[in-house]
């Protein structure tokens, strides 16, 4: 355990911190956290519990991907792999040992991820659609998430994360390593537990706004290259988010509301979609919630990609889009409170 180290990041993740610290902090080369503007104890718990702590300077806006970088710039250099953990997850026991084995018996191989969990799936239907979409299937993939072990020498030759992406930081520096012939896998090994903590519509919504700006940004740097990053998904946002509601509302009037009729392609997307769930065997409930916000994710999807075309025409720089912590007037606009 000597040849690999840690780095966590995080912004006011509260509990969840310590959590996710206490499952790795014992006979680490190195455990680093970093730390994106907390207001909370979140620094003074980590250093209470043994890790380096580096706060990001605020004269740069905050990102993931800027976070991870400087975690591992600071690893020694007996370090051979680091695992990256986001601060509201929990690493499984042997997780670590099982994915520095894996990357030491496979040379051509740069990055290794796990099953990523949610704590609490059944809390709300939005921690379970976050359980539904870690299911991904087992063996080489085309990206990781923010939960995985990567060889240093192939981070350090790729140059790590991209910084100004404010998500999608993962998938984009994947299209990178495997375009240097590095590989990604997928093992069929329990990695962490992540507590998404989502109560609300509001969150859930700003979530996929995010998403379709990280759908629109990876698609305008990869996009036409051999890999086609996220250039499916791109297109999928504009045709269902836009285009045929779009269509259909502005013919309505010269087709004396036929072209309303192109709404009802919405239920035969989303039965696709369930019937694709339940193909991996996934109960009827959790197909057919899986194969409903599928389909109206479309709409805030497109917003975001929106959002992140206005920005690059403008010429702006891109801001976080945060979803965990919605403001008052968010909740009473649903009539909730905050749990």
């Amino acid at each position: 355990m000597s040849r690999f180290g840690v780095v966590i990041i995080g912004r006011n993740e509260g509990a969840r911190l310590e959590r996710c610290l206490k499952s790795v902090v014992s006979g680490l080369a190195k455990v680093v956290y970093v730390d994106s503007g907390s207001t909370d104890q979140s620094v003074a718990t980590a250093k209470a519990m043994g890790a380096e702590v580096i706060e990001l300077p605020t004269n740069k806006k905050f990102t993931a991907a800027r976070a991870r970088n400087a975690g591992w710039a600071v690893m020694p250099a007996d370090v051979e792999f680091v695992q990256f953990i986001d601060g509201d997850c929990e690493v499984f026991p042997f997780w670590l040992d099982r994915a520095a084995a894996e990357l030491r018996s496979k040379p051509d191989v740069a990055v290794v991820c796990g099953r990523r969990r949610e704590r609490f799936p059944d809390a709300s239907i939005y921690n379970t659609l976050c359980d539904l979409e870690w299911e991904t299937p087992i063996g080489e993939a085309r990206a990781c998430g923010g939960d995985s072990m990567i060889r240093m020498t192939a981070l350090s030759a790729s140059g790590g994360f991209n910084g100004d992406l404010i998500a999608g930081e993962e998938p984009e520096l994947c299209v990178r390593l495997r375009a240097a012939s590095w590989k990604v896998l997928r093992l069929d090994a329990e990695m962490t537990l992540h507590d998404a903590d989502l109560h609300h519509f509001s969150q859930w919504w700003r979530r996929n706004i995010r998403n379709g700006h990280a759908f629109a940004e990876g698609s305008a740097m990869h996009g036409s290259g051999p890999d086609k990053h996220w250039a499916k998904e791109t297109r999928s946002n504009w045709v269902w988010g836009l285009f045929i509601p779009l269509i259909a509302i502005l013919a309505a009037w010269p087709t004396y509301g036929a072209s309303l009729l192109l709404f009802g392609l919405y239920p035969v997307q989303a039965f696709r979609i369930f019937r694709y769930a339940r193909r991996r065997g996934w109960s009827t409930r959790n197909a057919l919630l899986y194969a409903t916000f599928c389909t109206l994710g479309k709409l805030p999807q497109v917003i975001g990609q929106l959002t992140y075309r206005r920005r690059a025409f403008q010429g702006t720089e891109t801001q976080l889009i945060e979803y965990k912590t919605i403001s008052a007037s968010a909740l009473q606009i649903e009539g909730m409170e905050r749990p």
